[in-house]
């Protein structure tokens, strides 16, 4: 049974930072207490953001933070987020949120029991027997993954509408206390963001084409939990970036999108546009090549995250949204590499809808009169 993508947004909090002024101010914070800062200073002007939104106002970033304060500020300003997304996602696709049946949740960046759906049911009006599907630790994986597992349970039911939300606070754990370089990589690149998704095993009517999504797919590679994840900190969240991702990614991502492409009975001559979880743009280059891409092939990707950083799992949806408006058409595979280390997929086809073509093709017939009202 096919599932359709019904309806995508994003929303990103209203603290708007240029990287211009997030190294002025790393300098400030950082600077005296990593020696190695200045030789990374560059980091920041060629990573290839140019600005990113945080869930905090620069303020906050000046004062001492713990587990605390850090979960105090993703539950408030993460909860707002999670509502803005949605509600523009169930929008788009013409639904109330009392019409959804089950929400997922992806989120590695706070810690909140009851989770950020349930913390938000009121506002939104979900119905009182709504499953729900909280996600947590697929870091950047986690908009591809989250997506596999919503197409899943929309496919399980007939009939049935699935909201899913990816939603990351990755400043928040911006680390003052204690500095490695991959905290200054993180600080170079991270942003906040959330991106909704709504999934239905309805098929749109009014639409001139259709977004049907199959079954995703998920690889791990043995002995690789040490290339990216968090540790548990005592102040908070600590970054895990190893150096070698990019060149993993060269070497590796080859051979995983062709078992994928192989699972899902597909070649890589079937697929008209990966879209991809850019990272950062030394990643977004060893996709390009592992993949021998035209260069520049990931140019969404590329702007996504000049625009807006890396947001952790809500990028690859950014991305999603950004390819779907400019009219791309055809097979296409989302991809994104995250904690585990995991690559995760999910192929998405945009086709013609041909009971909604051929209605509008009588429609205008008999505006012209030559078919009988």
């Amino acid at each position: 049974m096919p599932v359709y993508l019904t309806g995508l947004a994003t929303a990103v909090p209203p603290y708007e930072k240029p990287q211009s002024l997030v190294l002025e101010n790393a300098r400030h914070l950082l600077g005296p207490k990593f020696p190695a800062f200045e030789r990374m200073a560059g980091s920041f002007m060629s990573s290839g953001v140019e600005k990113r939104h945080s869930l905090a106002p620069l303020e906050w970033y000046l004062e001492p933070q713990n587990w605390k304060t850090r979960n105090e500020m993703y539950l408030r300003a993460g909860k707002e987020l999670f509502i803005e997304a949605s509600r523009k996602a169930l929008l788009e696709a013409d639904l109330r949120a009392d019409e959804i049946d089950c929400v997922v949740t992806v989120s590695s960046t706070g810690i909140v029991t009851p989770t950020l759906e349930a913390q938000a049911f009121l506002e939104m009006g979900f119905s009182q027997d709504i499953m729900r599907v909280p996600v947590f630790g697929l870091g950047c994986a986690g908009g591809v993954s989250g997506m596999a597992i919503a197409q899943r349970l929309a496919q399980a039911k007939p009939g049935s509408n699935v909201l899913l939300v990816a939603l990351e606070g990755c400043s928040l754990s911006l680390r003052v206390d204690q500095l490695t370089k991959a905290d200054i990589i993180a600080t170079v690149l991270f942003g906040d963001g959330a991106a909704a998704a709504v999934l239905s095993a309805t098929k749109p009517k009014d639409t001139n084409f259709v977004i049907e999504l199959a079954p995703g797919h998920q690889e791990m590679w043995p002995d690789t939990l040490n290339i990216m994840g968090w540790k548990v900190e005592e102040d908070g969240l600590g970054v895990v970036f190893d150096r070698s991702i990019p060149d993993f990614a060269a070497e590796h991502f080859r051979d995983v999108v062709d078992r994928t492409l192989d699972a899902l009975s597909m070649n890589m001559g079937d697929v008209d546009r990966f879209v991809c979880h850019p990272g950062g743009t030394k990643v977004a280059q060893a996709i390009e090549d592992a993949l021998d891409l035209q260069p520049g092939a990931l140019d969404a990707e590329r702007e996504v995250l000049r625009d807006f950083g890396n947001m952790s799992a809500p990028t690859v949806l950014f991305v999603l949204d950004r390819v779907l408006k400019r009219g791309a058409q055809g097979n296409m595979i989302m991809c994104a590499l995250g904690p585990g280390f995991t690559a995760s997929f999910q192929p998405i086809a945009v086709v013609a809808n041909e009971a909604s073509n051929k209605r509008n093709a009588t429609d205008l017939r008999k505006r012209e009169g030559t078919v009988n009202a």
